[in-house]
């Protein structure tokens, strides 16, 4: 089927995606986080600065919109780790784990809100 050298380097090609796949995941939940805590805190500043509750509302949404937006963004690259995943079996490694030992949900699980609304 696929000789040594062709998995050996597969592999090696391999981990090089997971890594920077791992790291984007990594910073799309960061920024998510960062996003939530800014948006969490702007209404809270408004009153600690003693501001009419119109002060803000725009960037407040704006602020709400990128949270909003990140979530989405995370949604995407958990579908490009599946589509990786299921690549990485079509090349010869299906038996190769290039992740971080954290569990992942059954495929028959849902996968997005949007299946919820449908049900």
């Amino acid at each position: 089927m696929f000789n040594r050298e062709t998995i050996l380097k597969r592999r090696a090609v391999a981990q090089d995606v997971a890594d920077r796949l791992f790291a984007a995941e990594q910073a799309i939940d960061v920024a998510i986080a960062k996003t939530a805590e800014l948006t969490g805190y702007m209404p809270t500043a408004r009153v600690e600065a003693g501001l009419a509750c119109e002060v803000g509302q725009e960037a407040l949404e704006y602020a709400a919109e990128s949270f909003s937006t990140l979530v989405r963004a995370r949604a995407q690259i958990i579908a490009s780790h599946r589509e990786l995943n299921a690549a990485k079996d079509n090349i010869g490694l299906r038996t190769v784990s290039f992740g971080g030992g954290v569990g992942k949900p059954f495929e028959n699980q849902v996968r997005h809100l949007s299946e919820v609304a449908a049900a």
